[in-house]
């Protein structure tokens, strides 16, 4: 059953829409009521801690939590402690019970620094004496509906606790959950907009746009160079990035020629592709700029075997530019109207097929936590499960490195 185990993961966001922790997902099944059977639990503890024990001191997640969902079985196992308790969540399941062994057990994880999380709580007369021994409440509002997840809210916000509104899935719903005062917020709300129209682009994005289409056409250095001379704050982000101590330069870059000269096209490129993404004041929300860049890394690193480094570098610019619709809330049609890209990154982007469909496909079931297209992805493309949960976490903590 090992082999079956992969990790999805959801952000969790704060009233800024700024990423605060990421549930990861351990279950095999699609359904979330589902039991674990004891297989599968052995099986995705081992996933968890093979995968999450060796992160060293910052783990994966940089200064981010990580809930994990546990079962009563798994609540009581010494596989917890393995964890590292100042970023960990104890996740507790709505069908665990809470007897004394259980609150025991949640009063001695929180002795040693662990957090814990009630999941799906509907408050009851049974469910009470773990309310005195967690941090965060989940509500989960598409299954109580609005009314009833305010009316939670209110027995609860007096409790010294969090609550996180949970399966927010769509702005209007996340607007009355912050408005109620919910703390965090859970759900892909914010990668779908409700209305996509013909939205005027920045003169930030603009400025990206001219110069991605300057080095799609091979234009000459000195023209590249010119257009980042229009644009003060590109220069100064451009020869920012080139010092910086990624680079290992051992003298200080002054020049935009200079710059260009060392980065070469295809890392400019790139680092345009980023920048097309973070360009802008109040353009994209934190939360859906970082799943933008974690997902164009992680597309990127599935590719890593079946291709060479410059259509790796076009699996990033996918993965990057798929949820370029969402943040300038018009349609890809017309987002890909402005900018020129290759042949394979425009089908990938439009039908999600080509050569680059696939890895981008399994990029989003990823995110999703949806196990089975995982599956059928992975089986497509000769992968095991630890090569995808490997690819996974390199590219969160490829992200939180940049520090976007």
């Amino acid at each position: 059953m090992q082999d079956h185990a992969f990790i999805g993961r959801q952000p969790i966001l704060d009233d800024k829409q700024q990423i605060m922790g990421y549930e990861l997902l351990f279950r095999h099944s699609a359904t979330a009521t589902d039991a674990v059977f004891e297989d599968d639990l052995k099986a995705c503890a081992r996933v968890l801690v093979n995968t999450l024990s060796d992160m060293g001191a910052q783990w994966l997640l940089g200064d981010k939590l990580a809930f994990i969902n546990v079962n009563e079985e798994m609540l009581h196992s010494d596989m917890l402690e393995l964890l590292p308790p100042k970023r960990t969540v104890v996740e507790i399941l709505e069908t665990v019970p809470a007897t004394e062994a259980v609150v025991q057990r949640c009063k001695a994880l929180r002795a040693q620094g662990f957090l814990i999380a009630l999941d799906d709580h509907i408050p009851t007369e049974e469910q009470a004496p773990l309310l005195g021994c967690c941090d965060f409440v989940k509500i989960d509002i598409t299954e109580t509906g609005l009314e009833t997840a305010a009316k939670i809210f209110e027995q609860l916000k007096s409790l010294p606790l969090k609550i996180v509104a949970e399966k927010v899935e769509s702005r209007q719903q996340f607007e009355v959950c912050k408005k109620l005062g919910f703390h965090y917020f859970q759900g892909y709300y914010f990668a779908h907009p409700e209305t996509l129209s013909a939205k005027v682009i920045n003169p930030s994005y603009a400025a990206v746009l001219d110069l991605l289409n300057l080095v799609s056409k091979d234009a000459d250095t000195k023209v590249i160079e010119d257009g980042f001379k229009r644009d003060p704050a590109l220069s100064f982000k451009l020869l920012r990035y080139i010092n910086s101590v990624g680079f290992g330069l051992s003298c200080e870059i002054q020049s935009i020629r200079h710059a260009l000269t060392i980065l070469g096209t295809k890392q400019l490129y790139r680092w345009l592709t980023l920048l097309m993404v973070t360009a802008g004041e109040n353009t994209a929300t934190p939360a859906l700029m970082k799943t933008a860049i974690t997902r164009g890394r992680l597309t990127e690193l599935l590719g890593e075997s079946y291709f060479s480094k410059t259509d790796r570098d076009n699996l990033f610019i996918v993965g990057v530019f798929s949820l370029l619709d969402a943040m300038l809330e018009m349609p890809m049609e017309q987002v890909l109207e402005k900018v020129l890209l290759p042949e394979a990154v425009t089908e990938a982007l439009l039908t999600n097929e080509g050569i680059y469909g696939p890895f981008l496909q399994l990029a989003q079931a990823c995110e999703d936590a949806d196990r089975d297209r995982i599956k059928f992805l992975a089986d497509s493309l000769q992968f095991d499960p630890t090569k995808i949960n490997d690819c996974h976490i390199a590219a969160l903590a490829w992200v939180e490195g940049l520090g976007v």
